[in-house]
């Protein structure tokens, strides 16, 4: 395939929103797919093409944060930092475009029942999990909302049960429309999906979209060949209050090969409360 983008850069008032599992960096002996070093121009070479306004990253030792940012580019900042006590390790960063997005705020807490101990877990996960909850106002419109990004745990069901709950009233802490991106390591459907879509909950941006720019293909490929139906465990939800102008899940292979193990899933969304006034500054 070509670097030609599936959505690539959007105006104002329509905002592009990616959420993207990168894959840690492995040690040891790695099968030669899975490979940082053979990834990384592929990732770069994606970001370059779609360059959209948020990235949710999943999986990023922080060398591999500092590489997504660089490689979408010099106006783009991260947020966020890793999920153990230390604030080292594998964490679930935010990338934003500084020149279309100011950053009002941004917290990150532990999935458990003690959010503001680092490197908690109280739900049956063996790791600890995170959410990063960010604020933003648009500068071309003026529309305020929030972002939250994580990666649900992927053994334990009462874990992610328990994540989808804590979500919900993170967004249901503030009168904003959210967008919530993720690795929710379940499919659409089950449980904790159902939770977090039910009425007076979020809407999942490729079910609500009229426009689905991709066929419904698994977000998990595991560098396979992409196939329809498999399980969509990375989602993009959004507030009713948001309008999904489109949704895609990215399946694009450079050379041949895969950028990650996972599919990123991209969303065109049109945020309410603005007024196409820019200004303002970080």
């Amino acid at each position: 395939m070509t670097d030609t983008p599936l959505i690539g850069p959007v105006a104002a008032p329509n905002l592009q929103v990616m959420s993207f599992n990168i894959r840690r960096r492995m040690t040891g002996l790695v099968r030669s797919p899975d490979r940082w070093d053979r990834r990384r121009p592929f990732i770069q070479r994606m970001l370059a093409a779609e360059l959209p306004a948020i990235v949710g990253v999943q999986e990023a030792l922080p060398d591999q944060a500092e590489f997504v940012r660089q490689a979408l580019g010099e106006r783009y900042r991260s947020i966020g930092y890793g999920r153990q006590a230390d604030k080292r390790g594998e964490g679930c960063p935010i990338m934003y475009d500084r020149d279309r997005l100011r950053l009002v705020g941004w917290t990150q807490t532990a999935l458990s029942d003690t959010p503001e101990v680092g490197g908690s877990t109280t739900w049956g996960n063996a790791i600890p999990r995170v959410v990063l909850d960010a604020t933003f106002a648009d500068r071309d419109t003026g529309a305020e909302f929030r972002v939250l990004n994580t990666h649900f745990d992927h053994k334990s069901r009462t874990a992610r049960l328990h994540s989808a709950d804590e979500i919900l009233t993170l967004v249901a802490g503030s009168s904003l429309p959210a967008i919530a991106t993720g690795d929710f390591n379940t499919d659409a459907g089950t449980l904790p999906h159902d939770r977090m879509t039910a009425p007076g909950g979020l809407l999942d941006s490729w079910d609500t979209t009229g426009d689905r720019l991709t066929d419904a293909w698994g977000t998990f490929p595991n560098y396979r060949a992409p196939q329809l139906g498999r399980k969509r465990i990375d989602w993009i939800l959004v507030s009713p209050s948001i309008e999904v102008v489109s949704a895609a899940i990215n399946v694009a292979q450079f050379d041949g090969k895969w950028p990650s193990d996972h599919a990123p899933v991209q969303a065109v969304l049109r945020i309410p409360g603005g007024s196409d006034i820019r200004g303002g500054s970080d």
